[in-house]
């Protein structure tokens, strides 16, 4: 069975490195055999938190919004790909994600942090399992950190030099923790409705 597994990414800077990894793991989840795909806050283009999707009269919330929620309501898992400002994250990613709470309940997610130095965004990635944990998501424990970025991916995606090799080899791991709680998850699901 195919996992529908949206990929979350958020850096809204006009060059952005962060979106090496973004498509990097959406390509690597696809080779899997998985339905992945990019969600780029960017792109998608949320306003600055100001009522959550669940706070709009049923049919009235933003057309972005509408068919985000539905999107994420429809997923199986979530990667989070997520930069680090001044240690923490990056605030586009965490606007998006904060429109939304029911939606992303009784699914996994995983984190990738990236950096274009060498301490690969673990800090802010640190933060992220703290903020999905409490949105109802479970945060698998294996992580991707990126570090540094310009020498870890070309600007295709593409795996490059001795940090290429050790992301490639760092990949499979992610991948499998997630599909595991993924099946998991979904079993549960079937077996048991969510208590709320």
């Amino acid at each position: 069975m195919s996992d529908k597994i949206l990929v979350f990414y958020g850096s809204y800077r006009s060059d952005r490195m962060g979106v090496r990894l973004a498509d990097y793991i959406v390509a690597g989840l696809r080779a899997r055999g998985d339905d992945a795909e990019l969600i780029d806050a960017k792109a998608v283009d949320l306003p600055m938190l100001d009522r959550m999707y669940k706070e709009y009269p049923k049919g009235s919330a933003p057309a972005a919004m509408e068919a985000l929620a539905e999107k994420i309501r429809t997923a199986d898992a979530f990667v989070f790909v997520t930069g680090e400002y001044n240690w923490g994250p990056q605030p586009g990613l965490k606007n998006l994600t904060d429109h939304f709470l029911e939606e992303w309940f009784w699914r996994p997610a995983a984190v990738a942090s990236y950096s274009a130095g060498r301490f690969s965004g673990v800090r802010s990635g640190t933060v992220w399992h703290s903020i999905l944990s409490e949105m109802g998501m479970v945060v698998v424990s294996s992580t991707l950190a990126v570090g540094p970025i310009s020498q870890t991916l070309d600007a295709a995606g593409k795996p490059t030099g001795p940090a290429g090799e050790s992301l490639e080899r760092s990949f499979g791991r992610f991948a499998d923790d997630l599909a595991w709680w993924t099946e998991a998850a979904r079993a549960q699901r079937a077996r048991k409705a969510p208590p709320y």
